[in-house]
């Protein structure tokens, strides 16, 4: 079954969204402020998130922030009855999938959230398999010929993010917020020392890389073994 968590301060719009939300065939989870709704989505790890951006405790902004910085990456579509451009722009780039403004028509709202269901069931295998190696996602390890190959919880966030986007191009800011977080210090000389160490682990020859490749000026980009860079 799967599982949507609802952060909303507003009683009748929560059990609004709690009740139309269960008759579609969801395990509903609520939250009445940010912080519980922060608890509830570490510990639960639900499938996707309703997310209201002025919430008691901690905001929409830092919950979405603290869901991505710990490497989570369920659809989060954003509640709020802010339409400037500068509102919905920073809840994207903290790492909000979608957003929908107050007052919204729940037909449309349920419409997004099965069309991520469908992306997300299609798109994010349960193990991802490359020449010789094979990273489980669930259970965060990577085997190359059968064998276990020890990786950092970085190590891991880093590869799942580039098998996830296999054959399109990542900024280095893009690698830097979703492997080492917002509230991290990191410069792209440490994103190079993390790339060259994850090519030690998954490469035939990491001083001629097959897999991962430096894009100059951009970032990097994962090439799968029978793509051409």
């Amino acid at each position: 079954m799967r599982t949507v968590l609802i952060v909303e301060d507003e009683p009748a719009m929560l059990r609004g969204l709690e009740d139309n939300f269960k008759m579609k065939g969801y395990y509903v989870l609520t939250a009445g402020d940010g912080k519980k709704g922060l608890d509830t989505a570490l510990r639960e790890r639900p499938d996707l998130i309703l997310l209201d951006i002025m919430l008691p405790e901690l905001n929409g902004y830092e919950v979405c922030s603290h869901v991505r910085e710990k490497g989570l990456d369920m659809p989060i579509i954003m509640l709020t009855a802010k339409d400037q451009e500068s509102d919905i722009v920073l809840g994207l780039n903290l790492g909000a999938d979608d957003y929908v403004t107050k007052p919204f028509s729940i037909k449309e709202l349920m419409a997004r959230a099965e069309a991520f269901m469908r992306r997300r069931k299609d798109v994010e295998p349960a193990v991802y398999e490359f020449a010789d190696c094979k990273l489980d996602v669930a259970a965060h390890s990577l085997e190359r010929a059968g064998q276990p190959v020890p990786l950092t919880p970085g190590e891991f966030k880093m590869l799942h993010l580039f098998l996830r986007k296999a054959g399109c191009p990542l900024t280095q800011d893009e690698i830097r917020t979703t492997v080492f977080g917002y509230s991290h210090f990191i410069t792209t000389r440490d994103i190079d020392k993390a790339v060259d160490s994850l090519r030690t682990k998954i490469e035939p020859d990491p001083k001629q890389p097959r897999y991962l490749h430096m894009i100059p000026n951009i970032g990097y980009k994962f090439q799968g073994p029978s793509e051409t860079p």
